[in-house]
C-alpha cells in the first residue's frame, strides 16, 4: 500500500523568506511559518498555542515568495513533510523537519495604490457579483435572490 504525505497549512510568516541560489542557479527559499489553534479551556478562557514551522520552497514558488512575501503576510500552504539528519561539528547527530512547499497561495488583501482611493460597494452582493443584476435583464426575470443557493 501506498503511503500519504501531504500538508496544509495557514499561518504567517515569522520571518522575511531566505532566498539563495544554489549551482545551476536554481533558487530555493527558506522561511518560518507560525500557524495558531485558539481553544476554550474548562474554565471558558481562550487558550492559543502556536507552532513553528519550516517551509522551503524552490525555484519558481521561491523567488514568487521573495517578491511578495513578508513578515506577518498570511499565506496557505500545501506541500510534504521531509526530515533531514546530520553530524555538526563536533559529531552530535542533528535533525530538520521541513515542510515542502508544492503549491502557495497568499491569503493578505491586495494593497490598493495610495493615489487611488479604495472603493466599496454599498450592496456587497454587487461587488460578489459584479455580472449578475437581480432587477433587470433577460435573466433576472428567471432569477431572485432567494434562488441563489448561498
Amino acid at each position: 500500500m501506498r503511503g500519504v504525505n501531504r500538508v496544509v497549512l495557514i499561518g504567517n510568516l515569522g520571518k522575511e523568506p531566505d532566498l539563495q541560489y544554489l549551482e545551476g542557479n536554481i533558487a530555493v527559499a527558506k522561511f518560518p511559518l507560525a500557524t495558531t489553534e485558539t481553544y476554550k479551556d474548562k474554565n471558558g478562557a481562550l487558550i492559543s498555542q502556536t507552532e513553528w514551522h519550516t517551509v522551503v520552497l524552490w525555484r519558481g514558488l521561491a523567488e514568487l515568495a521573495q517578491k511578495y512575501l513578508h513578515k506577518g503576510s498570511l499565506v496557505f500552504i500545501e506541500g510534504r513533510i521531509r526530515t533531514r539528519n546530520w553530524e555538526d561539528k563536533d559529531k552530535n547527530r542533528r535533525f530538520s523537519t521541513e515542510i515542502i512547499g508544492d503549491n502557495l497561495v497568499m491569503l493578505d488583501k491586495r494593497k490598493e495604490h495610495t493615489d487611488q482611493p479604495a472603493v466599496e460597494a454599498a450592496n456587497p452582493e454587487a461587488s460578489a457579483f459584479p455580472d449578475m443584476n437581480f432587477e433587470s435583464g433577460p435573466v433576472a426575470s428567471n432569477i431572485s435572490k432567494d434562488d441563489l443557493p448561498f
